[in-house]
């Protein structure tokens, strides 16, 4: 059974950073691509960022570009993403998702991002 459990989420001031974890299980993080997606009140959940099979390529949405990186840990079998200057727009539920095969199949919880100016 795969699950994937998000972590790091909080609240913070506008310019200040958070690093979101995603450790899974029954799921091998380098064996196919993973994602993190977003979804803010009253609104749909939108892509965010998407690390390809084993870690060769990422690839992010434009809102995010230059300030969010994602990554991750094969031996901690972890998904993160580091989230630098962060922006009220980008207060949202973080949710992290798993490929089966080139389809985002499995999704965490989600951890909740608040950002004040």
């Amino acid at each position: 059974q795969v699950q994937l459990v998000e972590s790091g989420g909080g609240s913070v001031q506008a310019g200040g950073s958070l690093t979101l974890s995603c450790a899974a299980s029954g799921y091998t993080v380098s064996s196919s691509c993973m994602g993190w997606f977003r979804q803010a009140a009253g609104k749909e959940r939108d892509w965010v960022a998407t690390i390809s099979t084993g870690g060769r390529t990422t690839n992010y949405a434009g809102s995010v570009k230059d300030r969010f990186t994602i990554s991750q840990d094969n031996a901690k079998n972890t998904l993160y993403l580091q989230m630098n200057n962060l922006k009220p727009e980008d207060t949202a539920m973080y949710y992290c998702a798993a490929c089966r095969g080139a389809t985002f199949t499995y999704w965490g919880q989600g951890t909740q991002v608040t950002v004040s100016s």
